[in-house]
């Protein structure tokens, strides 16, 4: 297989694009560095592109190790023709090879392989070939009763006929053609069908107590809800086929069956399917149901995750930020601009205590000594009632006071972890939990870099999926948008320097380590004198670590070391000096330069690159997560029971499902906007719509208040 060219066929990329990227993948660059820097080699391939292509090269060159392996297998038995050989080199899938490979695979002892140590091979060929014989099929199977077979347990005609069909069976059943066929007919037509294990008890999965849904058409989220009733044994599952239908186009790839060997052909094409085919094959289609169902999920995760980390930061807050909770109290971590824990303490708003008078009180000072301007609640456990009296306080003493909620989900794995220990400790888990969730509004991307992604919450069925290929998946979303944004060398912690490209977990230690041995850093060069960050190291990830206030302004910029001459010439040639970055950037510099075209020849540099580096030039430094909405801030908490069919609200997208997307409106629960009330138009898949952290404009459909349900819509006058 030529890989350069099938990978431009299926990713409709020009040839000497993928050779390059293959290249620049195979040399160790990273996908942040390669999407950033190389664009020219690449043809502007963004990092999704190139993941797309990494994935899909890793596939192929799988696929073909296979084949050779499998082509060595057959051949070490003797039985490799020209023809095989031939078909599976053509293979395009690895489903294809393994069922090339399957007539040969070592077996354990079957009924057919029985057969063929007792001698019955030939009667087996005499029952596909359909020969002409003298008396019945009896007579001749009696002429197979030898005492080698009588051993075998094969002493009667009529077992010898049976061992015979056997064979038979295991041929059909095996056959690549057969088996391709049968399975798409299985895929086309088959039902997916549930029924309880018992129909009286009350459980999430009552909409499949007595289901069925075609195969084909059954939705990602069904099949994930089904595959989990069953693994919690309330539900019963199975594929449903229509057998005849599938025996008689299994039996129609032989049409001429006649003679005295006919019935029994027939009888061990219908043993074939229904005794071997069939089970694997209804296997096959749970199975790729599940995957299939698995993969999308995965995807709106990490779609979900990439705007959660994408948020807006909130610059300039000053926080009281809020962990509610009941018995123990809600604890309170005061912060800083920059983050900084300046005081933490409890209150008790709610029961069993309900201090509201001590709560304000205590609100009151803590606004008034540290210049408060905003208030984040986490919206766990006691997060309404924590919220009505942050409501009231703020209407009765603190007007010019915000607040938002905060999904805090994560937080406690944060915060007992061994990073949080090593970051605060002097501090108890409840505190750092609580300026997590501060942290978050301020800066959304640095504080959950410290958190397994898949902890943050924003998926579907997230706990049945296959945790390796989640975290795998979700570790790339958070490289992507980390390198996207960029990383002060001088602030970030080991968690956010360990996903900058080219920069492995130790080195990301030892970064912080220099730090705080010699002082900050002030000249990207400075970066390899780290211990373990090599000429390698530091070309993948000097571009995206910044480094504010040092000695050459291009070091806060994402202008890569290796184009700082052509940044300096591009300076000179608008008549500027490097110092104008420092006081905002050059935003009329391409005003100043006149033709870019002509300066990419004169200056020796690709256009995509020189574009880039003008981009810079304008706004050094520029963070892509100003572009984001900012948070909806409250200043008054709504109640599920002031919620009244048609109100307009305003919410922030908490997370999205493959059947909507839940929206936070103030209320203690989310409401959900269903996959039809989310436009006028036919939409697909909620994700084409909205994002986690959109701020969307909603009104209220319905409020089921004794079930705490809201039903939600984006569509007004619907």
């Amino acid at each position: 297989m030529d890989l350069i060219a099938t990978l431009a066929e299926e990713l409709n990329l020009k040839p000497e694009a993928v050779d390059a990227a293959v290249k620049l993948i195979d040399e160790g660059n990273t996908i942040p560095f390669i999407a950033r820097y190389r664009k020219e080699a690449t043809g502007g391939m963004d990092d999704v592109a190139l993941r797309a292509l990494d994935e899909r090269l890793s596939y192929l060159r799988n696929l073909e190790q296979r084949k050779e392996d499998v082509l060595l297998l057959i051949n070490a038995q003797g039985k490799l023709t020209p023809e095989l050989e031939a078909e599976i080199r053509a293979a395009t899938q690895l489903q294809r090879v393994e069922d090339l490979y399957k007539p040969y695979r070592k077996k354990r002892m079957t009924r057919a392989q029985k057969a063929r140590e007792a001698g019955l091979e030939p009667l087996a060929n005499m029952i596909f070939m359909q020969v002409a014989a003298k008396g019945s099929a009896l007579d001749e199977a009696a002429r197979f009763v030898t005492p080698e077979a009588a051993d075998a347990g094969f002493d009667t005609a009529e077992k010898v006929l049976a061992g015979a069909a056997d064979i038979v069976a295991e041929v059909v059943a095996e056959d690549p053609e057969n088996v391709a066929d049968l399975r798409a007919f299985t895929e086309a037509t088959a039902d997916i069908v549930s029924v309880a294990t018992n129909a009286n008890e009350k459980t999430p999965y009552e909409p499949y107590y007595d289901f069925s849904e075609p195969a084909s058409k059954i939705p990602n989220h069904r099949v994930l809800a089904i595959d989990r009733g069953e693994r919690e044994e309330k539900l019963r599952v199975r594929v449903r086929v229509d057998e005849a239908a599938a025996v008689a186009r299994l039996a129609a790839r032989w049409p001429r069956r006649q003679g005295v060997f006919a019935p029994v052909f027939d009888a061990a094409i219908a043993d074939g399917y229904k005794r071997l085919m069939a089970p694997s094959l209804e296997r096959e289609v749970r199975a790729k149901l599940t995957v299939r169902a698995q993969t999308d999920a995965i995807k709106v995760f990490a779609k979900n995750v990439e705007s959660l980390l994408s948020a807006r930061p909130v610059r300039g807050a000053r926080i009281i930020s809020l962990d509610p909770g009941y018995r123990t109290g809600c604890k309170v971590a005061v912060l800083d601009e920059t983050g900084k824990l300046l005081d933490h303490g409890v209150v008790y708003p709610t029961v069993p205590r309900r201090d509201v008078a001590g709560t304000k009180g205590e609100l009151a000072r803590l606004v008034s000594r540290y210049n408060i301007n905003t208030i984040v609640i986490g919206n766990g456990t006691a997060s309404r009632e924590t919220e009505e009296v942050v409501s009231e306080f703020i209407a009765e003493s603190a007007p010019d006071l915000r607040y938002t909620i905060v999904n805090e989900a994560g937080a406690s794995v944060y915060s007992a972890s061994e990073l949080a220990s090593q970051e605060y400790p002097d501090l108890d888990v409840t505190t750092r939990g609580a300026m997590s969730l501060g942290r978050r509004l301020q800066d959304p991307l640095a504080e959950l870099v410290k958190i397994p992604p898949q902890s943050i919450g924003v998926g579907q069925y997230q706990h049945d999926l296959d945790q390796t290929e989640l975290a795998r998946t979700l570790g790339y979303v958070v490289e992507d948008v980390v390198n996207r944004v960029g990383v002060d060398a001088n602030t970030a912690s080991a968690s956010l320097l360990g996903y900058v490209s080219g920069i492995t977990s130790a080195v990301a230690r030892n970064i912080v380590a220099y730090r705080e041995e010699h002082g900050a850093f002030t000249d990207r060069r400075q970066l390899m004198d780290v211990p373990k960050l090599g000429p390698k190291a530091f070309e993948q990830c000097a571009g995206f670590l910044r480094i504010a206030g040092g000695a050459n302004p291009l070091d806060a910029t994402a202008v890569h070391p290796e184009s700082y001459a052509v940044a300096t010439a591009l300076l000179e040639r608008a008549g500027v000096g490097a110092d104008e970055l420092t006081r905002g950037g050059v935003p009329d510099i391409e005003k100043r330069l006149g033709s870019v075209a002509s300066l990419a020849g004169e200056l020796d540099c690709g256009y995509l690159t020189l574009f880039d580096i003008i981009a810079e030039l304008k706004k050094p430094g520029r963070d892509p997560r100003d572009d984001a909405p900012e948070p909806v801030f409250s200043r008054a908490a709504l109640s599920i029971d002031d919620l009244q069919p048609g109100m307009e609200l305003t919410g922030t997208v908490r997370n999205v499902v493959d059947f909507g997307a839940f929206v936070d409106i103030g209320v203690h629960q989310d409401g959900l906007v269903h996959i039809s009330k989310m436009a006028k138009r036919f939409v697909k898949h909620p994700s084409d719509v909205v994002a986690a952290g959109d701020t969307v404009k909603v009104w209220v459909e319905r409020v089921d208040r004794d079930r705490g349900k809201i039903s939600l819509t984006m569509v007004e006058d619907s």
